[in-house]
């Protein structure tokens, strides 16, 4: 086994995906010390962190005094055992003391009412009524200790409390409000014989660890080699609990780490959890261990079938086990489904329950479904418990997987595929159940279990077979790896497609060349280009011919020929408008959005994802709506674009797809930064950065670096600017053509700001050549604007900026023709011509404002100043009941109980984003709480 901790003290390890928690019990601290004592009680299962938060907690109570008590089975039963553990390092105190408060406390110490000094070894008290003094005397004790410094009792596994201890510890706990004292007790809500005992204090509920904490966490235990497909997997496995996790993490082996064996889907014999749910399995009755044992299986089922089930189960009355089962904490029941409770890791219950108790929950649930004719729901688990070969069996299961299939029901369909894979008598059938499986898989946004499908295909396959595993894993890799390593594997898997399958084959070479693309690879993609127009020919299949276009396109706009890649860029818009292929249209669009056109551009993108939904496969809508949401960028509607940039990352990240995310990631950094937004663009950029470096994604490594540039150059830092656009030369950004001429129009701004106007005047050339192939008024008018700049006489300044003001209206782009107008402005200011001046700011300022660009709008407002103009100093103040999309967004995130942070987190805008948003919304809304937001929306 391999050894993946190191040397960090288990008190001094990081807690992840508690931050919420830990500020709110932090927060009773900084109370304490103001003498305003506080109790919590932070409930989970078992392996939630409960013990992890406190030790956090004690290293955050700097000055105060830190009691622990832990409860354990094997002192539960033992008068004061608990309460003496905590209580026994302030003996000192007890002088502090009143006479009959000292005595009251002898019971808690082992001495009977009527002996010397606590600490005595005499016999034990009795079992007198104590029921005020004791608990009385224990609040004095740790009142009289707050004097001293400030006390933070910290109480672990408080469940298995003795009952005396248990009293008088809540009893001080509600009584701290007056004191310096703090109580916290860890409870596992699951075994607490009496969770009412811990009422009063405020309640921490402990649920799974997010996704993306998760993942922090294995780093933090395997380092930042662990592969990231594995560290999916574990995720999965592990459902958000950060003990099964952390045992997860710690069972791979060199063979998990390198890809020679599927990651672990369970938890490891020794599991300290697998111990924790076997010893509350153990203590149930039959019929109830028969009820989790079916809850485990089922995943979920409808209450009728788990009744019929239990009908030849060792007990007459199923309702008694249900509500056995369910106070065991194990079990959920919603009176229509019956499953295994939100926090409870599913391999830890099948790991704890024996092998004959689960074949039997198996056998059950087949029976029960034959009978209520849910046929589906029988074969599955009539084939959880075949032997190989069996293929009666598969053959069933290939029937549910195609019927799932057609439902898009992918998840289901690749689960029913994997069985009948394990089932089938022979090697090549076993074979294609498993590419079958790893499809599935991807379409149902589970990568890692397809990459594992695909890796256990891959020594069973042959010939076509082993091309089409070449070909899911080569598109994998573009999605969430490295796509030059997808590149490679995809072209080779085209060359040995191309003999027999030529639509395959070319489709194949079409993600070859987005994987050299996205890398930033334009010699591999010109030789890509060669591949396609060998095997496309002059055949007019729409496929080929499409895929033709597309590299004849692309290769020559790579290659700075923009002329000569205008006719095939409108051919293949032209293909994308008549085909119902969603990667035909996507590819369509990216060809409008080469040429400038982003209407077009926007309609192809999102009929694109509305066909790969139609379709019943959600993979290609990630890549379709990165087009969607840059050509709305593109023409300026940065609501559009917002929306769409946001839904694409989610679709992203439910999908698994990494690289598409980090796209719409910089799509949304690249919004912030032309809003003037300077914190959210840094923050957009900075999630996206590891796995732009990581992975060397070239084109989302430009768009971030062209926003970097814009975020500089709106903060008046053009030098800064210059050189962010300088760096865009250089690397794998140089590569990424279209960016790259795109970004000129801000090249210039700031290069003529430094002085460089000739560099400034080379960069205008190469955008004005492509700007001539494309047409389109969006792009003469940024070449006007830039001209202008550029121009040293009075009467061609005006002529340019006024050209570029028309045309920025002909073509219906507010934010450019925002921008264009303060360019203008403060050229007009410099001239002493404040008139003109005020008259061209007041509609920029309008345009800003509406545009919801606030910095724009302070920015444009101070040049309004400067003229000699009155402007309102908050211009930011809502004027209508109106929400801006982004607006919307953050009332229903917040209405819905979200924290600003998790808004800031969810939209991947900054915390001061999000706070001067929600003042507005308050403001607009008249609403002036949260709690009055909620019923708003309610």
């Amino acid at each position: 086994m391999l050894a993946v901790w190191d040397d960090t003290p288990a008190h001094a390890r990081p807690v992840r995906g508690r931050d919420r928690e830990l500020a709110s019990l932090t927060r009773l601290l900084d109370a304490a010390v103001q003498g305003r004592g506080g109790a919590a009680v932070v409930c989970g299962a078992p392996g939630t962190g409960k013990t992890t938060l406190l030790d956090a907690l004690a290293r955050r109570a700097d000055g105060f005094r830190v009691l622990r008590a832990e409860g354990t089975a094997a002192e539960s039963a033992v008068r004061f055992a608990g309460a003496e553990q905590l209580l026994r390092p302030l003996g000192d105190v007890v002088a502090d003391l009143p006479d009959e408060r000292a005595r009251a406390l002898r019971p808690v110490w082992g001495l009977p009412r009527d002996l010397g000094a606590p600490g005595s070894p005499d016999e034990p008290g009795g079992e007198d009524d104590i029921s005020l003094a004791v608990p009385s005397a224990v609040s004095a004790l740790l009142a009289a200790g707050a004097r001293r410094r400030p006390v933070l009792c910290c109480v672990d596994s408080a469940h298995l409390l003795d009952d005396a201890s248990n009293a008088v510890l809540t009893f001080a706990a509600r009584r701290t409000s007056h004191t310096g004292v703090v109580f916290v007790f860890a409870v596992d809500h699951t075994a607490a014989p009496d969770p009412a005992a811990w009422e009063g204090p405020h309640r921490l509920r402990l649920g799974a660890l997010p996704d993306a904490a998760a993942h922090e966490l294995l780093r933090d235990r395997v380092g930042a080699s662990l592969p990231s497909d594995v560290a999916d997997a574990l995720v999965d496995t592990g459902y958000g609990n950060p003990l099964a996790l952390v045992e997860l993490a710690e069972s791979l082996s060199a063979d998990h780490l390198c890809g020679r064996a599927a990651p672990p889907s369970s938890l490891p014999t020794g599991s300290r959890l697998r111990r924790a749910v076997r010893d509350r399995i153990s203590a149930l009755s039959d019929v109830a261990r028969a009820v989790v044992a079916l809850a485990a299986v089922a995943q979920r089922a409808d209450r009728h079938l788990v009744h019929r089930a239990l009908l030849d189960a060792p007990s007459p009355d199923p309702t008694a086990a249900l509500v056995e089962a369910q106070r065991c904490g194990l079990v959920t029941d919603d009176g229509e489904t019956l499953r295994l409770a939100a926090d409870v890791v599913p391999s830890a219950v099948l790991g704890a329950l024996s092998t004959s108790e689960v074949e039997t929950a198996h056998r059950r649930l087949a029976a029960a479904a034959d009978v209520t004719g849910e046929r589906d729901r029988a074969v599955w688990h009539r084939a959880a418990t075949a032997a190989a070969p069996a293929p009666d069996v598969v053959a069933q299961l290939d029937r549910l997987a195609l019927r799932a299939r057609t439902e898009a029901a992918f998840d289901q369909a690749a689960d029913a595929s994997e069985r009948a894979a394990a089932l089938s008598p022979d090697v090549e059938t076993r074979a294609l159940r498993l590419v079958a499986a790893a499809s599935d898989h991807w379409a149902s946004g589970r990568p890692q279990r397809a990459r594992t499908a695909l890796r256990l295909a891959s020594p069973l396959a042959t010939g076509d077979l082993r091309a089409r595993i070449g070909r899911l894993a080569g598109e994998i890799e573009l999605r969430r790896g490295n796509p030059a390593v997808a590149a490679a594997e995809l072209i080779t898997t085209a060359r040995r497609l191309a003999p027999t399958h030529r639509d395959l084959a070319a489709t194949t070479l079409m993600l070859a060349g987005e994987a050299s693309f996205v890398a930033g690879d334009n010699a591999r993609y010109c030789l890509t280009a060669q591949d396609a127009a060998a095997l496309c020919g002059s055949e007019g299949w729409p496929t080929t011919l499409i895929v033709r276009e597309h590299f004849t396109a692309m290769s020559a706009t790579f290659r700075g020929q923009h002329a000569t890649a205008a006719a095939p860029l409108r051919r293949l818009v032209e293909l994308g408008e008549t085909t119902t292929d969603p990667t035909g249209m996507t590819l369509a669009s990216q060809a409008a959005f080469t040429l400038g056109d982003a209407e077009r551009s926007r309609d192809l993108a999102l009929r694109a994802a509305v066909s790969a939904r139609a379709h019943g496969d959600e993979s290609g809508v990630p890549w379709a709506l990165v087009y969607a949401a840059m050509s709305a960028l593109l023409s300026g509607q940065h609501a559009a674009a917002t929306t769409t940039a946001l839904e694409g990352l989610s679709v992203a990240r439910a999908l698994g797809q990494s690289n598409s995310a980090v796209d719409h990631i910089t799509v949304l950094a690249m919004l912030a930064a032309l809003q003037g937004d300077e914190h959210t663009a840094l923050a957009r950029l900075e999630a996206a950065q590891t796995e732009l470096a990581e992975r060397g994604l070239g084109r989302p490594s430009a768009l971030a670096t062209w926003a970097a540039a814009c975020v500089d150059l709106a903060h008046d830092r053009p030098a800064e600017a210059f050189d962010r656009f300088r760096r865009l030369s250089v690397g794998r950004s140089r590569h990424c053509v279209p960016l790259r001429v795109m970004a000129v129009p801000h090249f210039v701004e700031a290069a003529v700001r430094c002085g460089e106007r000739e560099v400034a005047r080379r960069a205008l050339t190469t955008f004005e050549q492509w700007a001539d192939t494309t047409g389109g008024a969006a792009r003469a008018a940024l070449a006007h604007r830039c001209h202008a700049l550029l121009a040293e006489r009075d009467i061609e300044v005006n002529a340019r900026f006024a050209e570029a003001i028309r045309l920025h209206r002909d073509a219906d782009a507010p934010y450019d023709l925002a921008v264009t107008e303060l360019l203008y402005a403060s050229w007009l200011r410099r001239s002493r011509k404040p008139g003109q001046a005020r008259d061209v700011l007041r509609e920029a300022v309008h345009l800003f404002d509406e545009l919801g660009a606030t910095h724009w709008v302070q920015r444009a407002s101070r040049e309004l100043r400067a003229c000699g103009h009155r402007v309102p100093r908050d211009r930011s103040a809502p004027k209508d009941g109106a929400l801006s999309p982004q607006q919307d967004r953050i009332a229903h995130l917040v209405a819905a109980g979200a924290t600003n942070k998790e808004v800031a987190e969810q939209l991947f805008i900054s915390h001061r984003t999000v706070d001067h948003h929600l003042r507005n919304i308050f403001a607009k809304l008249d609403v002036r709480s949260r709690v009055e937001l909620a019923a708003l929306y309610r």
